[in-house]
C-alpha cells in the first residue's frame, strides 16, 4: 500500500511539473530575437538544479529553438490600379508579317484608318461587329476575325436591317478581319484592311446559334456539281437557289459604299439572268472569281480619312454578263492541263509568306501601339 501512495504521489508531482511548464511556454509571448550567449550553455552545465529551474531551463531552450525559427515576412499588397507592364514587342523586318497579325487580340488605339492595300495592309482603330444582332450572328467566333472599319460595320449593320424586307431573314456573317487587319494565319489573301466581309449564302435562322454550332455548322454550296470536270453544268443548283439570294446581293451591290462583290461565276451568270429590267448597273460590281459558291465577298472602297488606303481599279464597264462571264464558265479555267497520273498526288504549291518588311510602315505602328 505505501508504495502504490509513493507512486501515485511521484506521478502527480511531474504532471504538475509539465502542466506548470507548458502553461508558462503557452503564457509567454515568442522571444523578438535569440537569447544571450551562454544562457543555454549554463543550463546544459547545471546538474544539480531544482525541478523548478529545470523546467524554466526546458521552457528557455523550447522558446529559443522557436526563436531560430525563420518568420516569413509579409507580402506587400498590390496598389489598386495596378496593371503590370507588357513586354515590348520585337518587330523583325525578315519575319512572316501574319505571325504578327495574327497574334493580336485586340485593335490598334489609333484613329480609324485602313492601309495599304486588300492583300497588303493593316486596319488602325478597329470596330468589332456585335457577335449578336437583331438581324444578323457571327460565325466561326473563335477566329477573332469580326473586326473592321467602322465604314464597313456600319455598311454590315444597315445591310442587316433591310435584308428582311428583301425576304432574306438575316445574315450569317463569316471572316471579316483580325483586329489589327494584316495577313490571316490561314484561309484569305485579302480581308487585310477591314474593308472585306464574307456573308454567308446560308439564312440566319429564327434562333440564337449556339457558339458550337456556329463553330460546326457549314456554309450550303449553291453548286450544281464539281466545275473541273470536262463539259460540266456549270450552273447554280435550283433546288437551293432563290430569287432571295438574287435579292439580298442586288441590295448589297447597290449600296454606293460597295467597290466590288465577289461571287463564284455560276451565282454571277444566275444574277444576269434574274435582272430583266433595265437598272442592270449593280450587275458591273458583281465579279466572277474561283470559290466563293457557299458566301458573297463584299468589298467597300477606302473610306474618307484613310491616308494611305489603296483602292482597286474600277471595275470594266458593262454589266459583265457577257464575254469575260463565258469565258469562266467554260473548260478553260477550271479543268487541269495536265492532271497527275493515276495514284500521283497533285503538286501543292507552298508560296512564302510576306515578310513584314513588305507592308507599308504605318503597319509597324499599328502592331506595337498598345
Amino acid at each position: 500500500m505505501r508504495r502504490q501512495w509513493h507512486r501515485l504521489l511521484t506521478a502527480s508531482g511531474l504532471a504538475a511539473t509539465l502542466l506548470a511548464a507548458s502553461g508558462a511556454l503557452a503564457a509567454s509571448p515568442v522571444p523578438s530575437a535569440k537569447p544571450e550567449a551562454g544562457t543555454r550553455g549554463t543550463a546544459e552545465s547545471s546538474s544539480s538544479s531544482s525541478p523548478a529551474t529545470a523546467a524554466a531551463t526546458d521552457d528557455g531552450e523550447i522558446r529559443s529553438q522557436v526563436a531560430e525559427i525563420p518568420v516569413p515576412s509579409r507580402k506587400r499588397a498590390v496598389p489598386e490600379g495596378y496593371v503590370a507592364k507588357k513586354p515590348t514587342l520585337v518587330l523583325r523586318s525578315n519575319m512572316p508579317a501574319k505571325d504578327y497579325f495574327g497574334a493580336a487580340t485586340g485593335p490598334a488605339p489609333l484613329k480609324a484608318r485602313s492601309i495599304g492595300s486588300y492583300a497588303r495592309g493593316c486596319l488602325a482603330g478597329g470596330t468589332a461587329l456585335p457577335i449578336d444582332g437583331a438581324n444578323w450572328q457571327v460565325m466561326r467566333l473563335s477566329r477573332n476575325r469580326n473586326w473592321g472599319h467602322p465604314a464597313l460595320i456600319d455598311y454590315l449593320e444597315d445591310l442587316a436591317a433591310d435584308a428582311p424586307k428583301v425576304g432574306w431573314n438575316g445574315l450569317l456573317v463569316g471572316d471579316i478581319a483580325q483586329p489589327r487587319g494584316g495577313p490571316m494565319t490561314s484561309g484569305h489573301a485579302s480581308h487585310q484592311v477591314g474593308l472585306d466581309a464574307d456573308i454567308w449564302l446560308t439564312e440566319m435562322p429564327d434562333r440564337r446559334l449556339s457558339a458550337q454550332e456556329r463553330e460546326e455548322i457549314s456554309a450550303i454550296s449553291m453548286l450544281k456539281g464539281p466545275l473541273d470536270v470536262k463539259g460540266a453544268d456549270r450552273r447554280v443548283d435550283p433546288r437551293k437557289w432563290t430569287d432571295m439570294h438574287a435579292r439580298l446581293i442586288r441590295r448589297a451591290a447597290s449600296d454606293r459604299r460597295v467597290a466590288r462583290i465577289f461571287v463564284n461565276p455560276t451565282i454571277k451568270k444566275a444574277l444576269c439572268e434574274f435582272e430583266t429590267s433595265r437598272d442592270r448597273a449593280w450587275l458591273r460590281k458583281i465579279r466572277p472569281w474561283w470559290g466563293h459558291h457557299y458566301h458573297f465577298h463584299v468589298r467597300l472602297a477606302c473610306p474618307p480619312g484613310s491616308v494611305g488606303c489603296k483602292n482597286q481599279n474600277p471595275p470594266p464597264p458593262g454589266d459583265g454578263c457577257g464575254a469575260q462571264l463565258t469565258y469562266w464558265l467554260s473548260d478553260e479555267p477550271w479543268v487541269p492541263k495536265n492532271p497527275p497520273k493515276p495514284g500521283e498526288a497533285p503538286k501543292v504549291v507552298k508560296k512564302r509568306p510576306m515578310a513584314l518588311s513588305e507592308f507599308p510602315n504605318d503597319c509597324r505602328t499599328v502592331l506595337s501601339t498598345k
